[in-house]
């Protein structure tokens, strides 16, 4: 396991519950211990009902743990007031769906730019030029002009990419990010978060129903009934 100074994530003794103090109240997870280094390419697996979107909600600054400790680049969340919560999440994750939730209205560019765009208002000289890198780096240069309809499903979730990119995080958290995708373009789109990966100092974590996805991940984390029941490598 990589050194302190590497660590992008931590999760101690990380509990959920919804309803409390009411008849129904329910506990989702159960006391979830977590580190996510830099170098990591890891995946994120278990049933459905074993607390996988919860766990990705709370590890992406979305939703609060009822107790527990999340520490993001070193800093303890949970007594954060919304906005220093939403600014660090908004510089150190990057997220990606399954659905790409690119703007119709919007060009590639433009879709790439909008997180900084909602941050610093008009993109100035260096946003676009790095906004323009980064769909050189998804294949998609040639396409920054094109609106989402005018793209294949499969450049729609590069163009995703690159905008969960543009705020250089340290996170990129992917959720099922190749389930709406065919396989040769799912496998296009699984070598590009390797990339991400290797070449920008970016942990990543997907969470996935594919066994073959999880089995070409470094690390699988594997959540039954919101406990991780197993955390291991995948690497020969």
């Amino acid at each position: 396991m990589s050194d302190q100074s590497t660590e992008v994530l931590r999760l101690d003794a990380l509990r959920k519950s919804y309803n409390i103090g009411q008849a129904n109240e329910v506990e989702v997870l159960h006391g979830i211990d977590l580190s996510i280094h830099r170098n990591d390419f890891a995946a994120l697996i278990g049933p459905s009902g074993s607390g996988k979107s919860t766990l990705l909600n709370i590890l992406g600054l979305l939703d609060q743990p009822t107790s527990g400790e999340l520490y993001l680049l070193g800093q303890a969340t949970s007594a954060m007031q919304d906005a220093g919560r939403t600014a660090l999440r908004g510089n150190s994750i990057g997220f990606v769906f399954q659905f790409h939730h690119l703007i119709d209205a919007f060009t590639a560019l433009d879709n790439v730019l909008m997180p900084l765009m909602l941050t610093q208002g008009k993109p100035d000289k260096l946003m676009l030029q790095h906004a323009r890198e980064l769909l050189a780096a998804v294949g998609l240069e040639k396409f920054a002009d094109r609106k989402p309809n005018q793209l294949s499903g499969g450049q729609q979730q590069r163009v995703a990419i690159a905008r969960a990119l543009i705020t250089k995080p340290a996170l990129l958290l992917a959720d099922e990010p190749t389930g709406n995708l065919d396989t040769q373009t799912a496998a296009e789109v699984f070598k590009l978060f390797r990339k991400v990966n290797q070449e920008r100092d970016c942990a990543v974590l997907l969470v996935t129903h594919d066994p073959r996805l999880s089995a070409a991940c470094d690390r699988t984390i594997n959540l039954v009934d919101g406990r991780i029941e197993s955390d291991s490598s995948n690497i020969k």
